[in-house]
Parts: C-alpha cells; structure tokens; sequence
C-alpha cells in the first residue's frame, strides 16, 4: 500500500458580491488615473466588459467608485502622510488600492475599518505586486487611527481584555 496522497483541489470560494463591487470600483478608479477618461465612460465600459458586473452590488460598486474619484485629491493627501515613497512612485493598481480604502474608511463608516483593511489586502493579493497587500496593510493600518481613532481604540481595548 502506497502512502502517496490524492490531493483534490479545494475550490475556491465564490466572492460576495461587496467584494466584486470593491474589485469592480478598483478597476474604475485603476482606468480613471491611467485614462483620464470621465467616470461615466468609465461606468459604461465596466457594466459592458466586466464579466463581474451582473453578479456585484451594483450601486455599493457606484457609490465607492465615484465618492473615492471625487474626493482623490483630499483622500490622497491623507495617505501621502502614510507612505514612504512619493505617490507617483506607488504602482497604479496600489494607488487605487489605497484610494478605495481611504474612502471607505473615511465616508462609509458602517463599515468595520478591519473589514475595509481586509478587503484592500484581498485585492492587493488578487491585482497587486507580489508584496503590495503588505504594503496596503501597512498603510491603511497607519491610517485607520487618524480616521477612526474610537473604533481603533475600541478594537484594541478588546483584544488587551481577550
């Protein structure tokens, strides 16, 4: 009798259909830097080539897609205070990475800030470099206090008591 192993490959779950709105909003904010095109040709070009779009949460994809385009500039000032590198030096992907989870931290606060943090590293791993969900971690966890400073104190209060 042989010890060698059948290994049957686990299959992967399938994604909720926030985290396809997060993934679809990544890739708008992704084609808005490196196109310049307006959000609404954005908008038309994800609902006809993305093969997500049927199954996402249509308007949470919206909602974070142009609420992190329209407040770039004030969302990007606040991450500049976290990184380490100018921010023309953070990949493309990353940049956009970043700029949804600081508008969810920011602007949509019924969501847990690890919950968002998750959601960032998950689509590092998916579209970003071989390391960048690190970086997105490390950034969004520097970023979490300044904008969610109760919640983070709350968080870390229950795990000192855990």
């Amino acid at each position: 009798m042989s010890d060698d192993k059948v290994l049957i490959p686990q299959e992967t779950p399938k994604k909720t259909p926030r985290r396809l709105a997060r993934e679809i909003a990544m890739q708008g904010l992704y084609q808005w830097r490196m196109t310049g095109n307006s959000l609404p040709v954005i908008e038309d070009h994800l609902e006809q080539e993305s093969a997500e779009w049927a199954r996402a949460d249509k308007p949470l994809a919206l909602v974070l897609l142009r609420g992190a385009a329209s407040n770039a500039d004030a969302l990007e000032a606040g991450i500049v205070a976290c990184i380490d590198r100018p921010l023309t030096e953070v990949s493309p992907i990353e940049r956009a990475i970043l700029l949804l989870g600081a508008y969810e931290l920011t602007h949509r606060i019924e969501t847990p800030y690890r919950v968002v943090i998750n959601e960032a590293i998950e689509l590092a791993k998916s579209f970003g470099g071989t390391d960048g969900h690190r970086y997105i971690n490390g950034v969004l966890d520097k970023l979490a206090p300044k904008l969610r400073a109760a919640e983070v104190e709350h968080a870390a209060k229950q795990r000192r008591k855990d």
